[in-house]
């Protein structure tokens, strides 16, 4: 099994109602969005865009490809992402570390004050060393969120120099997952 390429792994696990709001690791470039979507019906919203994060579809809808072990985000399931075009794709590798589906009541609605999704670490030949989490949230009020977060640091001498397109790159797919979202959750 490939190593991490970083030490400080876990910390994009925050299960409801942990905050995404600092304790990140020293040293990494944090980006932590929250983006409400407005839902008539938020439990079935939630349940609908929380299996599309697991089941790799916010990424392919982001237009990322996706290879993984796996139809589905569980932890040790490894993965491969795919940014670009042809010989320009850059292919990111990850492993998962956590996951969550949504919980659900007796009638099969959501319970309301969660978050489902999962989050994964870089893999030798990924850009960056880091972890990124895959948030889809049901509030306490019943207001649903998605959000993401992300720690890292560029993996070598060549992104560090690159880290401007890079940034510029995370924040278009940023909103490419945003679209996503939406489009999962039915809205």
């Amino acid at each position: 099994m490939e190593e991490f390429t970083y030490e400080e792994r876990g910390a994009t696990d925050r299960p409801f109602p942990e905050s995404l709001e600092g304790g990140w690791p020293a040293g990494y470039t944090v980006m932590v969005e929250s983006h409400e979507i407005p839902a008539d019906n938020p439990s079935a919203a939630f349940i609908a865009l929380t299996e599309g994060i697991l089941a790799w579809e916010l990424h392919r809808r982001a237009g990322l490809t996706m290879e993984a072990d796996a139809g589905r985000a569980a932890p040790g399931v490894r993965v491969v992402s795919g940014f670009g075009v042809g010989p320009a794709r850059i292919k990111a590798p990850c492993r998962v570390l956590w996951s969550r589906a949504p919980q659900l009541d007796g009638a099969g609605r959501a319970v309301s004050g969660q978050r489902g999704g999962f989050g994964y670490g870089t893999l030798p030949g990924h850009p960056v060393r880091g972890e990124e989490g895959f948030y889809a949230e049901l509030t306490a009020d019943d207001r649903l969120l998605f959000r993401c977060s992300a720690y890292s640091v560029p993996s070598s001498l060549l992104y560090r120099l690159a880290a401007p397109v890079t940034r510029l790159t995370q924040r278009y797919v940023l909103s490419r997952y945003v679209k996503a979202a939406r489009e999962l959750a039915g809205v």
